[in-house]
């Protein structure tokens, strides 16, 4: 016979066959006490209660008959409500989700019963046994000091833990004839569409697949994007060339709300067929460098400023909230360093 347990208002009801085992298990739980009325064991309703009862019983099938949740499932549903109240995007949900049950999982622990040195220990675990990037543990770190801080509310945890300094990389960018290679590879109609609008003008993945109809503004060749990252809107150019690619799409697909749809009419098209499209289009124009349909929006910056755009108007195409974030196409664009000439060419 299994051990069942029932919950009534603030207490745990165990009820099983009697034995003297059985009974003598049972009373290794602090504050039970027999209903003699009804036959039954009473227990204060605890996380910690519950977990007892399926350590002392554990070699036996132990039912409750009540929606249970562990303390870290709870403590997780309380982070995801508080990311949205606080008005985090979907993609940053995810990636904090992620984070926090990639710690629990290393833990292996109630999160009530973490302390620093532990969260110290799964940092160094991703730097030192994982390998990964600077980048990575940076997010694990973010996800943590907000569990933490904003819904734990212990910010002594996590007050000292240090950020690994942040990796230097320069964006891999395109030359023209590589994008020029690349466009002209498509023969989709779909597809070229797709991959002019995130180069001509300089859009995210996440940004393209979500343009309605009614973003694309011909009359004053603009394109509206509607809560980019850290939900902001925008405006960035609308090209003559990728209208008239538009055009020709429209005549083949008649979108009608969402202007690049899914599998389903109600649906965008997703970030991974974006992904592959860019993939299969790199593959035969024979681009040789490892790139990512996101390089297409780093080529749009570094070729606008290479052709003599000020900076702040690079910024405000691209979305970017601070102006040291696009500065970082100033390390990769020719414009200055291809005047330079080799000490070779002079010997």
């Amino acid at each position: 016979m299994s051990i069942v347990v029932n919950k009534n208002e603030d207490f745990l009801v165990v009820s099983f066959k009697y034995s003297e085992k059985r009974v003598e298990r049972i009373r290794q739980l602090r504050g039970r006490r027999w209903d003699a009325e009804d036959k039954v064991w009473i227990v204060p309703y605890s996380f910690d209660n519950i977990k007892k009862i399926k350590e002392i019983f554990k070699d036996e099938k132990v039912v409750l008959n009540f929606e249970y949740f562990s303390e870290n499932e709870i403590t997780i549903k309380k982070f995801i409500e508080c990311l949205r109240l606080k008005g985090y995007s979907k993609r940053t949900e995810d990636v904090y989700l992620s984070h926090i049950r990639q710690f629990i999982n290393f833990s292996n622990e109630s999160i009530d019963k973490v302390r620093a040195e532990d969260i110290k220990r799964y940092l160094l675990f991703l730097l030192n046994e994982r390998k990964l990037s600077h980048s990575f543990v940076n997010q694990a770190v973010s996800a943590l000091k907000f569990l933490f801080a904003k819904v734990l509310k212990k910010d002594n945890i996590t007050i000292g833990i240090p950020r690994p300094r942040k990796e230097k990389k320069l964006p891999q960018v395109l030359s023209e004839k590589e994008v020029v290679r690349i466009l002209e590879s498509l023969d989709n109609q779909k597809h070229k569409t797709i991959l002019y609008l995130v180069y001509s003008a300089g859009l995210r993945v996440g940004e393209v697949v979500k343009l309605k109809c009614e973003d694309i503004d011909s009359d004053r060749m603009l394109i509206r994007v509607r809560q980019g990252k850290g939900r902001k809107d925008r405006y960035t150019t609308l090209s003559y060339l990728a209208l008239d690619v538009i055009r020709d799409y429209y005549k083949v697909y008649n979108p009608k709300k969402w202007l690049f749809s899914g599998a389903k009419p109600d649906t965008h098209l997703t970030k991974r067929t974006v992904q592959k499209i860019f993939k299969k289009a790199c593959s035969k124009a024979k681009i040789k460098k490892d790139v990512s349909v996101h390089d297409l929006r780093h080529s749009f910056a570094t070729h606008l400023l290479e052709r003599g755009t000020d900076l702040r108007y690079i910024q405000e195409l691209l979305g970017h909230k601070s102006s040291r974030t696009t500065e970082v196409y100033t390390h990769v664009s020719k414009k200055s360093i291809s005047k330079i000439e080799s000490p070779l060419d002079k010997i």
